[in-house]
């Protein structure tokens, strides 16, 4: 019996978000929005997606000892989710600034702060976290070595999810443990190596123009399913079972920030539930599509009452 549906491995920032009618070019100075402030960060935003979903939740992350902290660990006791994992102190709490553009698309940067300092030592102390957690999830605003650590601490049984962002190549090690690894197309791009769409060989299968062949060339690379997440065209899963589209939800998005967030979240809680990967990851697309609705990170993601209710 697990105490936990998943647990969140990951970053926890402050969203400095600035709307703008534009973002700048190279040396342009644009006018933009009041700074609006928001709880946020990929690790504490999934938390709190699977929390109002209803998923058992917890958090290990670090922030620093700071009113930015002290944000961000409302917000997670407010969704529900156990925060025993948060560790606090050693560096300043992590911060993203974030652009956001009538069409709802952002521009982010991440200052890592105390992400930075989530070490593998944290991990292994969190053992009892991982052997109490049906599911575990990970993105890449901490250490590599920390999320390499993390795989090696999964209990036997758990399934272990990634979104690998901000992209970077991956050890066989870690993408072999996982089920799935969902990217978008540019995270794609950079796991497969950098090249470009259409002309070139990536581990003897041909790398095409469509998403269908960078999931099978994923696949290829170890890991045991791939979702390709396709904004407004919805998203793309694939196993050894084959390659399956999901459709997306039509809606006018406001804000995407947090939008993949809420997805991962939601698709991870469902796999855990016994869901098919095509099943998780539609319902994965109805949260997103809420979320996009609504300003912000962690204070657009719904409830499983208002994704019903869509």
């Amino acid at each position: 019996m697990y105490d936990y549906d998943l647990l969140v491995v990951g970053s926890a920032n402050a969203d400095l978000v600035i709307g703008v009618e534009r973002r700048p070019a190279a040396g342009e100075t644009v006018l933009g929005s009041d700074l609006a402030v928001h709880p946020g960060g990929k690790g504490a935003n999934q938390a709190v997606a699977a929390a109002r979903l209803g998923a058992r939740t917890a958090l290990l992350a670090r922030i620093g000892d700071d009113a930015y902290g002290r944000l961000l660990l409302d917000s997670q006791r407010a969704a529900g989710v156990d925060t025993v994992g948060v560790l606090v102190g050693g560096a300043p709490t992590g911060i993203a600034l974030i652009t956001v553009d009538p069409s709802g698309d952002n521009s982010i940067v991440v200052s890592p702060g105390a992400n930075g300092r989530l070490t593998p030592e944290d991990v292994r102390a969190a053992a009892g976290l991982f052997h109490a957690s049906r599911v575990v999830s990970a993105q890449l605003e901490i250490p590599l070595e920390t999320v390499v650590e993390v795989v090696r601490s999964l209990a036997p049984g758990s399934r272990f999810v990634l979104n690998p962002s901000p992209p970077r190549p991956l050890p066989a090690e870690v993408l072999a443990a996982c089920d799935p690894l969902i990217v978008n197309e540019h995270e794609a791009k950079v796991i497969l190596g950098g090249v470009a769409v259409g002309d070139a060989e990536v581990g003897g299968a041909a790398f095409g123009d469509r998403p269908e062949d960078w999931a099978r060339v994923l696949l290829a690379k170890g890991p045991k399913s791939v979702v390709v997440t396709l904004g407004s065209q919805g998203a793309l899963v694939a196993s050894a079972e084959g390659v399956e589209r999901v459709a997306a939800v039509q809606v006018e998005a406001v804000d995407t920030t947090g939008a993949g967030d809420s997805f991962t979240a939601a698709l991870a809680w469902k796999l855990g539930a016994g869901s098919s990967l095509p099943e998780a990851a539609a319902y994965a697309a109805r949260v997103g599509a809420v979320a996009v609705t609504r300003r912000g990170a962690q204070e657009s993601f719904p409830t499983a009452a208002e994704v019903e209710a869509r």
